[in-house]
């Protein structure tokens, strides 16, 4: 089909959108030469994201839903997590696998050359070194990390869903895309009808897994891979080729709210030189009603690298933070060493760990141990060095409208502010404090970390007896804010950290977004 063919099908869309269906045989009819209903149908396909359109399971093009997406847990089906990665994806790493090494993948010399990869991968990311991708390292990391990432990125996606902050025509950038994990739980995530404009920034051979993967997701997930890296990319060149899109659809076109919808950096910031320049340019090109959301590792280095980042492009940059470390107190910023990750339920081991763990196990490579402390059983017999299940990931959702998750008014002459902490010592106070932590007591009293923006060193709230009236602080998930009364605030001198007592004379309710 020619370009003037291609435009007369795009111009009859944007007509015939407004009164009915746009059928591609149809527009055939209107467009000179009359061209096969199936070429019609490829460049509605490509034109979609500009055009707003949705394609039906019936071959047919209507516009998009206005709105928000419905949070997952009312759509049909709901959402109660992930329990495994799905055989699908599953298939197409294992094709690309005997592809280049044969059916006898996980053993043998290519079987050493995968594992030996992966553990120097984990060495890296431990040491803070930087990681080459060629085309082996891709698949090594694949094999490694593609479950646990999509797991975390929906779990991530559905509460901006929940909370009401994702558009169904939703414009996505995924900076450091990798092998696909984060883009594959996005679209596994998002409901059918949405319509997704998907741009993915990925210069090393780790492109051509996600490529190959991205061949899978649905018709209404239109997808764009950019081999720059993340600091010569520059995503305004996008959002500007969009403002005929944005127009003819009849969405709005003022500069300030065109952008994207949801800009994603998933495990890349540790590998960047300046990870915070990188996010705080970005913010040319997320809309003005816009999210970021970056996640990383819940290893110390990088969760804490993370914190580090959010404070210096959200304390007196462009950004604030909506979530999980919300400033409660407006103006002030924290400077403790907060090392704070969210926990999921594990992942059914994927065939392609089990594979390439068992066969370390029958005597095909050494192992050096475990660096990163993985989850997971090693399948028959196997080491689980090679098994990747846990869903452990630490993450920022930063905003440039000021929008928190918890937008509260706190008054000092009620509340204390944890950066006072020093003047209640041994004193009981009311204060009020988001859960930054699972239960890190190994067995003793909870234990869980807290903070409201304000503390310049660690504030670790403990439940030492149990009641109906405090139980909230044992139940509240991760991110949750909670209005404490009558803790007694103790020095832990071991740990150079502040305990927020919880005992049968305290209170504690968790405070709904």
């Amino acid at each position: 089909m020619n370009a003037d063919q291609r435009e007369a099908v795009r111009s009859n869309a944007k007509y015939l959108r407004r009164v009915r269906p746009v059928d591609p045989e149809e527009v055939c009819e209107y467009v000179e030469g009359q061209p096969h209903p199936a070429a019609v149908a490829q460049v509605l396909r490509e034109s979609a994201a500009d055009l707003g359109l949705v394609e039906r399971a019936d071959g047919a093009f209507v516009p998009v839903e206005d709105g928000r997406l419905p949070p997952p847990d009312l759509r049909d089906g709901g959402f109660d997590g992930v329990e495994e990665f799905p055989a699908t994806y599953a298939r197409v790493l294992e094709d690309l696998l005997v592809e280049r090494y044969g059916p006898g993948w996980p053993a043998g010399e290519s079987g050493d050359r995968l594992r030996g990869r992966i553990r120097a991968v984990k060495d890296d990311y431990l040491h803070g070194r930087s990681v080459e991708y060629d085309a082996e390292t891709a698949l090594a990391y694949a094999c490694y990390h593609l479950p646990d990432y999509y797991a975390a990125v929906q779990y991530l996606v559905a509460d901006l869903a929940g909370d009401g902050l994702l558009p169904r025509r939703l414009r996505v950038l995924d900076v450091g895309a990798g092998v696909g994990g984060p883009a594959l739980g996005l679209h596994d995530l998002l409901p059918d009808d949405a319509l997704v404009d998907y741009h993915a920034v990925e210069p090393s051979a780790s492109a051509d897994v996600l490529t190959e993967l991205l061949a899978e997701t649905g018709r209404n997930f239109h997808a764009t891979v950019h081999r720059e890296t993340a600091e010569a990319f520059d995503p305004t060149d996008v959002v500007a080729g969009w403002d005929d899109g944005r127009e003819s659809s009849g969405d709005a076109t003022d500069e300030e709210d065109a952008g994207f919808d949801l800009v994603l950096f998933a495990n890349v910031l540790s590998e960047l030189d300046d990870p915070a320049a990188v996010v705080e340019r970005y913010a040319e090109a997320v809309a003005g009603d816009g999210t970021v959301l970056a996640v990383v590792p819940a290893d110390r280095n990088t969760a804490v690298g993370l914190r580090e980042v959010e404070r210096a492009v959200a304390d007196g940059g462009p950004y604030a933070v909506y979530a999980p470390t919300v400033r409660l107190w407006p103006g002030t910023g924290p400077t403790d060493d907060c090392w704070s990750f969210d926990v999921r339920p594990d992942l059914a081991v994927p065939p392609f760990q089990r594979r390439l763990d068992d066969a370390a196990a029958s005597g095909d490579v050494q192992g050096d141990g475990d660096v990163e402390g993985d989850g997971g059983d090693g399948g028959n017999g196997g080491s689980g060095e090679f098994v990747n299940v846990d869903v452990q990931y630490a993450y920022s959702v930063l905003r440039l409208d000021g929008r928190r998750r918890y937008d509260l008014a706190l008054d000092e002459s009620r509340v204390a502010k944890l950066e006072n902490s020093e003047t209640h010592v041994t004193n009981r106070v009311d204060c009020v404090v988001v859960k930054l932590s699972h239960d890190l007591s190994a067995g003793g009293n909870p234990l869980f970390r807290v903070g409201d923006g304000s503390q310049s060193v660690g504030h670790f709230a403990v439940l030492t007896e149990e009641s109906t009236l405090n139980a909230d602080l044992r139940t509240a998930g991760y991110g949750d804010a909670l209005s404490v009364e009558n803790a007694l605030v103790l020095w832990n001198d071991d740990e150079r950290a502040y305990n927020l007592v919880a005992d049968g004379e305290t209170v504690v309710d968790r405070i709904p977004p």
